[in-house]
């Protein structure tokens, strides 16, 4: 085999063996975007504060694990729960709704459990947070 053949193959001559009949695909009705409903943007940034050791990628990492347990455990509701747990921190409980009360209970477990997660692979973290902010 020479260069030409490895790099330009011919196509191969036409078999004359009979064609195997095709599947009918048409059977399924055409995809529409139309029927998707589109899933809810999360508008919120997390940043890792007051990490002693600035390495970058350990730091991106470190966030994105974050946010993707902050997603696994509030869901769509990230941002409802940030607003309520500032408003239950900011106020009495009497100043509340039920439901806001109930999402800043939430905001703090889902905190505690992606912070566990960010936290998993970094060193020394004594004074370091993650900040997350509603855009």
């Amino acid at each position: 085999m020479n260069q030409a053949e490895l790099f330009y193959p011919q196509a191969a001559a036409p078999s004359h063996e009979a064609a195997l009949p095709q599947a009918d695909v048409s059977e399924e009705p055409p995809f529409r975007f139309e029927d998707i409903e589109p899933e809810p943007r999360v508008a919120y940034t997390v940043r890792l504060a007051d990490y002693p050791h600035p390495a970058a990628d350990a730091v991106k990492v470190s966030e994105q694990r974050f946010r993707r347990e902050l997603d696994r455990q509030l869901g769509g509701d990230v941002t409802r729960a940030l607003r309520a747990f500032h408003n239950a921190s900011e106020s009495s409980e009497t100043d509340l709704t039920r439901e806001e009360m109930a999402l800043a209970r939430r905001w703090m477990k889902a905190y505690d459990a992606a912070r566990t997660a960010g936290f998993r692979d970094l060193g020394d973290t004594d004074e370091a947070f993650f900040d997350v902010r509603a855009v």
